[in-house]
């Protein structure tokens, strides 16, 4: 994409209102505009990091075995009303009323909807286990919408339904999630780390907040330091097996949030292994059991030839939260630093003196090698100044940047600069556009 060309409305100075480092480098970077309270439109380069982050959690879902499926924004409050949660859900509900006098609400969760489609055309249990997920817009309608994306009033987001006859299938159900999320965040360059969340009155231990370091996170975590070092399992997990162990080797070590902090269980660390740190909530998975299947009647036959309720479980990650979360994971004073898998752009191409004939060769060759390479380039080929064009690429955040000028050139040669590292070094146009493709010139 030639930057001549595309739309991107660059601020130099973040608006007054913006609190935290994400909000403004994602309004500075051209990445969202605001139109109302925790409402934003998303930009080309935003949507760009977006697309790239639901593929991420797209291909970790399907690769766990849950299915997709697109269910409405706008749902009927007489599925609420069974499960008894439209009068109680509260004022974060955005409750409507079409011409025809009934009763809808723009869903902030699925739970009512995804039972609702299952009871319709799963009666046996030998159709089980399912796992239907969904990544769609959500609202709520929050009192005091802040941080940008972080705490919007309407946000996209990912949630999983597993169903499951018993509470020994949901529980490889939930354990499938959990793997599936580890492996999703460290693909975004993230490290993630599960804490124990409140179960609330279904009780048990199967609820999992998964949180992002960041200096400037909103909760204050408490953890073992082989937790954050263990990293993620991987793709190549047999996902049809046992993943108990997997997931208990990383459940055995204390993490918490400030909310489930327990101080005599973390001092029981050895001193060496403690870590508190910062963090983001980025995801939640959390069993249910039959709370809505009894209430909305979810039942299959099993092989006793007795009805069942369903047992069910939920599992949430904030597609469009998690920007914000990689942006302050992940940046310095000049921008943002993406991380190559989610970045908008592979790389930043940037003509120094647009119109010299040896620099404007030399860009297109890189351009059309690039593009040839199935890489992605924002090519550069304004008429600002050489400052300004800098300034706006360490602000975008693109992973690499190739930066030529007529001095170098004349010499064959191009300087290549590594976003995150800082690491400059110049080399011969062919060997830095092999280096970058994998392929000749």
């Amino acid at each position: 994409m030639r930057l001549s060309r595309y739309f991107l409305p660059t601020l130099k100075e973040a608006p007054s209102d913006a609190q935290i480092v994400s909000h403004q480098l994602m309004l500075r970077a051209g990445m969202i505009k605001q139109e109302a309270a925790g409402i934003y439109a998303w930009l080309p380069l935003g949507l760009r990091v977006l697309r790239k982050v639901e593929q991420i959690v797209r291909e970790e879902m399907d690769r766990a075995g849950a299915i997709e499926l697109l269910m409405p924004t706008l749902q009927l409050a007489d599925l609420w009303r069974e499960s008894g949660r439209y009068e109680a859900y509260g004022d974060e509900m955005l409750r409507i009323t079409d011409r025809h006098k009934r009763d809808l609400l723009y869903g902030p969760t699925a739970e009512e909807v995804v039972t609702d489609i299952f009871r319709a055309s799963v009666k046996s249990y030998k159709d089980l286990p399912k796992n239907l997920y969904n990544i769609q817009w959500k609202f709520r309608d929050e009192r005091r919408p802040r941080f940008g994306v972080m705490r919007g009033r309407e946000f996209l987001m990912k949630d999983a339904y597993s169903f499951d006859l018993d509470e020994a299938g949901a529980r490889a159900a939930y354990n499938r999630m959990f793997v599936a999320y580890l492996n999703t965040f460290a693909r975004m360059g993230l490290k993630a780390v599960p804490t124990r969340a409140d179960t609330g009155p279904i009780g048990g231990d199967l609820s999992h907040e998964f949180i992002v370091l960041a200096e400037t996170g909103e909760s204050q975590i408490y953890c073992h330091k082989d937790l954050v070092e263990m990293g993620a399992p991987g793709p190549d997990v047999d996902w049809d097996g046992d993943l108990s162990p997997l997931v208990e080797a990383r459940t055995r070590l204390y993490a918490a949030a400030d909310e489930m902090h327990d101080e005599a269980a973390y001092a029981a660390i050895p001193e060496d292994k403690r870590l508190t740190a910062r963090g983001i909530e980025v995801g939640h998975i959390f069993y249910f059991g039959t709370k809505y299947s009894d209430a909305m009647k979810a039942k299959v036959s099993g092989p006793d030839g007795q009805d069942h309720a369903v047992h069910m479980g939920s599992y949430g990650v904030g597609v469009s939260r998690l920007l914000g979360a990689i942006i302050e994971a992940s940046h310095d004073e000049n921008g943002i630093i993406w991380p190559e898998a989610v970045a908008p752009f592979d790389l930043a191409l940037i003509n120094l003196r647009v119109g010299d004939e040896a620099c404007d060769a030399a860009c297109e060759k890189a351009y059309a090698a690039m593009h040839a390479a199935g890489k992605s380039v924002l090519y550069d080929d304004t008429s600002e100044r050489p400052g300004g064009k800098f300034a706006t690429a360490d602000l975008i955040g693109l992973p690499w940047q190739m930066i030529v000028g007529p001095k170098s050139i004349a010499e064959g040669n191009v300087e290549i600069r590594n976003r995150a590292t800082g690491e400059k070094s110049v080399a011969p146009l062919d060997a830095v556009i092999a280096g970058l493709t994998g392929k000749p010139a």
